[in-house]
């Protein structure tokens, strides 16, 4: 759909990603280790204007982050799933409680929990095409 992006032009993909997916609130990250998962959504959570520091969530599950839209404080969670065994550890880890808050998840490895997503999901799929540009699929439900 956006394929295939630089990486040194985020900025204008994550302005199309978002023009694109609208209200959506879960997008769940699908692509190997290294394929660039984290570095989008930190480009697309730059793009919304959050001021914290965004990294990969691998250690602590969870990361949270706080953006103004509309003058209303607003968050977005970014959850990483790769240490976790199965679908178990994810409710007990809270991933459940963001993915139903209502708030923006961006979700690496949901693979690990396909229970957890629902048809409103949107799938994003990143390959890496060269060492600075990935082929990136994004799978828009119909609302």
């Amino acid at each position: 759909m956006l394929s295939p992006i630089s990486l040194d032009r985020l900025e204008n993909f994550a302005e199309e990603f978002w023009a694109q997916a609208k209200d959506k609130k879960v997008f769940a990250f699908h692509g190997e280790m290294g394929a660039g998962k984290t570095t989008i959504i930190s480009a697309l959570c730059h793009y919304k204007g959050t001021k914290d520091v965004t990294g990969s969530p691998t250690f602590s599950i969870i990361n949270e982050y706080s953006y103004s839209e509309n003058g209303e404080n607003k968050k977005i969670f970014h959850i990483d799933l790769y240490r976790l065994k199965d679908e178990e550890e994810v409710v007990q880890a809270g991933v459940e409680d963001c993915v139903y808050s209502g708030s923006v998840c961006m979700v690496e490895w949901p693979e690990k929990a396909p229970d957890l997503f629902d048809e409103k999901t949107v799938h994003v799929f990143i390959e890496p095409v060269s060492e600075r540009e990935r082929k990136v699929e994004i799978s828009l439900s119909p609302a």
